[in-house]
């Protein structure tokens, strides 16, 4: 356990060297969150109502982007798997055939050490940007619902970890993977919930997308704040997304140990 600690404290270091590079690159995510606030504005302006079929009303439209960029923060991949593919790809892993330490968890350690340190950069211009519209601010309905919020949103993050490793474990076969990970990551936004909330999808389509663990990677943790769902729906959505996590954790395992069989490095 001290080893994968020191490997906290190391990752945050590196990280912190790169704090302009993450400020940058909150402040200009702010650009694409302006233009979908100022999109659902106008659509509710055209539309004459406080709230459409979707059972959003503005406010709650615009605080649910605020949380998709709460939850960005808080979880999403950076640059992990290109990370690993690169270390695969370059026989960077045969350090770690050679020493007492598992891969998948100094990787896990690497990602947390990385989110701590985002955190850190871009929390200061999240929060004005979050005060600036605070009057669409929505406190949770109780202290229950917040806990359970922050339990998934730590379950969220432990998905798109280990997804984004599996998918990275592909550079054992391939030599090129970004095309995949394009790919993933273009399907993941819409169907996570980051492009729109789900609602706003035809009802069998969001409930096909229920079968695939996207939507617990940002739009369910989301819904639980904003009791959209409660009640039993909301824990056995809490029991199918740790189980997401626990069948992706065993996929990234499976890819890992087929891999490194196949694996091979000379030189060095």
């Amino acid at each position: 356990m001290k080893k994968y600690l020191q490997v906290i404290g190391i990752g945050l270091q590196n990280n912190l060297q790169y704090r302009v590079n993450y400020l940058t690159r909150t402040l200009f995510s702010f650009i694409p969150l302006f233009a979908m606030l100022s999109i659902w504005q106008t659509i509710y302006a055209s539309s004459g109502h406080t709230g459409l079929s979707n059972g959003f009303t503005l406010a709650q439209m615009i605080f649910y982007y605020l949380l998709v960029a709460v939850v960005d923060v808080m979880t999403a991949v950076n640059e992990d798997d290109w990370q690993i593919a690169a270390d695969i790809r370059e026989g960077t892993i045969s350090q770690f055939l050679l020493k007492p330490i598992d891969y998948l968890t100094y990787r896990l350690c690497l990602f947390f050490s990385g989110r701590i340190a985002f955190i850190a950069m871009a929390g200061i211009p999240l929060a004005i940007f979050i005060f600036c519209h605070r009057e669409y601010f929505l406190a949770p309905a109780d202290a229950t619902t917040l806990f359970v919020f922050l339990f998934s949103l730590g379950l969220t993050a432990l998905l798109n970890f280990f997804i984004s490793y599996a998918m990275a474990m592909l550079a054992f076969w391939l030599l090129e993977i970004s095309t995949f990970i394009f790919i993933l990551f273009a399907f993941e936004y819409i169907a996570s919930g980051h492009l729109f909330p789900l609602d706003v999808l035809p009802p069998m389509l969001k409930q096909i997308l229920f079968f695939t663990p996207f939507p617990y990677q940002l739009y369910f943790p989301i819904s639980i704040y904003m009791s959209k769902v409660t009640g039993a729906e909301m824990w056995s959505g809490l029991l199918i997304q740790f189980l997401w996590v626990v069948v992706t954790y065993g996929l990234a395992r499976l890819m890992w140990n087929r891999g490194i069989k196949k694996y091979s490095a000379f030189g060095g």
